[in-house]
Formats: C-alpha cells, sequence, structure tokens
C-alpha cells in the first residue's frame, strides 16, 4: 500500500502517524511518495492572494485518482468544500487542538505598538484587526520551523501558528500564548486530518477503521458552512465545532478584511445533526451577508 503526501515534517509527520496506526489494523506494508503540492512551489504571496482551489491538495488527489498512491494524508483545513466526484474523506482521526497560538517572546498583551507580526491568513490578519492590535502585520512563509526561526531571529516579533502542528511537531515550548476559540476562532478543519481515496479502493474498509466519530461529525458541521457559503482562505471565517457527549456546539464568525463584523453565530444541538447544524448556521450567516 501506499501514501501520498506533501514533504514539509509537519507533513510527514502526520502520515507517519496515521501509518503508526494503520499498523494496528493490517500488516500490510506502506510506503510513503511525496508528491510537491503548487501550494510548497509559491513562495511569495500571501495564501489569499492566489486564486486557487485545493493550492495544497490538487497534486495528491491526482496521484490517488491516478493511482499512484492508494490514498493520500492531508491537513483537512487544506481541503476544497468539494472533492472530486471520485474520491472520498474515508477517515478523519482523532482531532488535535483547533486553537491558533502565539509564538513570541512577548504576550499578546505586551506586544509593543507597530511589532511586526507574520502571517499569510486573511483570517489571523482580520482577527488581529477586530481586536485593534497595533501590529504591523507582513507576510510570512515557510514551514512551521522556518517560521519559528523568523521570529527568533527578530525577523518578525510575532507570529500566529495553529497549536496542532506544534504539537505534533513537538515544538510546544515555542508557545507564549494559546488563543481560545472565542477570542481567534480556527478555520474549518483546523487540527483535523483527512484520509482521501478513490470511492472504488479495496483498501476502504482498513481506512474507514481509522475514522474517529466525534471528530468526523465535528468535521462534518464545519465543513457544511464552508460548502453552503462557498468561501475558502479568500475570506476571513472562523468555524469551530465542538462535540460534547450526544451534543455538538457549532460557533462561525464572518469578518471583513478590514477585522470588521459581519456575522456571528453560536448553536447547539445534537451530535447526530452535524450536517443539519452546520446548514442552519449557513443560512444564518448567509442571510446576514445579504
Amino acid at each position: 500500500m501506499q501514501v501520498g503526501t506533501r514533504g514539509s515534517s509537519l507533513a510527514m509527520v502526520q502520515t507517519k502517524n496515521i501509518i503508526s496506526s494503520l499498523r494496528n489494523i493490517t500488516d500490510e506494508k506502506i510506503d510513503i511518495k511525496i508528491i510537491k503540492s503548487t501550494g510548497d512551489k509559491i513562495k511569495d504571496s500571501q495564501l489569499y492572494n492566489i486564486d486557487v482551489k485545493g493550492i495544497f491538495t490538487k497534486e495528491l488527489d491526482k496521484a490517488v485518482l491516478e493511482e499512484e498512491v492508494d490514498f493520500a494524508v492531508h491537513s483537512l483545513k487544506d481541503l476544497p468544500s468539494e472533492l472530486n466526484d471520485d474520491l472520498e474523506i474515508m477517515a478523519v482521526p482523532p482531532r488535535e487542538s483547533p486553537h491558533d497560538a502565539l509564538v513570541s517572546s512577548y504576550k499578546w498583551e505586551e506586544l509593543p505598538e507597530g511589532a511586526t507580526l507574520g502571517t499569510s491568513s486573511i483570517r489571523r490578519e482580520a482577527f488581529c484587526k477586530y481586536h485593534q492590535k497595533d501590529v504591523d502585520i507582513q507576510p510570512i512563509r515557510g514551514n512551521v520551523e522556518t517560521r519559528i526561526r523568523k521570529v527568533e531571529a527578530g525577523e518578525y516579533q510575532a507570529t500566529l501558528i495553529a497549536e496542532a502542528g506544534l504539537k505534533r511537531l513537538g515544538l510546544t515550548d515555542h508557545i507564549q500564548q494559546r488563543f481560545s476559540l472565542d477570542y481567534i476562532t480556527p478555520a474549518a478543519g483546523q487540527g483535523a486530518l483527512a484520509v482521501v481515496a478513490r470511492k472504488d479502493t479495496d483498501k476502504k474498509k482498513v481506512l474507514n477503521a481509522l475514522n474517529h466519530k466525534k471528530s468526523y461529525l465535528e468535521i462534518t458541521a464545519e465543513k457544511k458552512v464552508l460548502e453552503v457559503l462557498g468561501v475558502g482562505c479568500q475570506w476571513p471565517l472562523g468555524v469551530c465545532a465542538q462535540a460534547q457527549g450526544d451534543e455538538l456546539e457549532l460557533q462561525t464568525i464572518l469578518l471583513t478584511k478590514e477585522g470588521e463584523l459581519v456575522s456571528k453565530h453560536r448553536m447547539r444541538g445534537p451530535i447526530s445533526q452535524a450536517e443539519n447544524i452546520g446548514l442552519e448556521i449557513a443560512n444564518r450567516m448567509g442571510d446576514d451577508c445579504q
């Protein structure tokens, strides 16, 4: 069996974690094939200025469709709302933290006026403006380790990074502060992985065994919001579902690029109705945008 992945250290760690879980399910040998994405090749632009759906996933999905690999491992927040008709998310393994974290020598409240904050996320940039942070926001690209090094070298005074990536890479010592989900609401799917394969794969039973139902239903609600609104990384949208027992709570916030509030909603309901909860909130947000 062969798995496709991007070549970054985080992508490799995530893929090796999936392989480790698969070894408890199957004795089949699993090889890794590294595939470079469009997003990996573009180094000099803000992500939201690049109008390409699936910028980090398209080449991997192509390899799956053409049967170069049996399945691919994605960071779920990179997946477009709609997959190719011949592809399917076979599993969402247990989700890591969805929170954003501050990497800096300063606490958030102590950042100097005009401090340079590196981010290539329009959502994070909009949240800085929403909270009226007096910072100089500049693009920052590169993998997690590169962004940390740029802060340590003084090129930036701070950056915002998904806590999940720092945890998976064993870099939590660099976390100065973890933001609440209310203060900076994450991107849909943040902290989760997706195992994607062809719908007709003969590996379906094995891959399905990786699925974590609670995490899958959280993602179902979040991705429904994206699907209905038809937005991606070009919009400052925070979406986060949390399953607790038999209930699921979904919170969303849509800002303008200037950090002005457009829509904010929270809804709780039976976890079995995850998709309907996402649909209901998306419709409410759509009304707010009229």
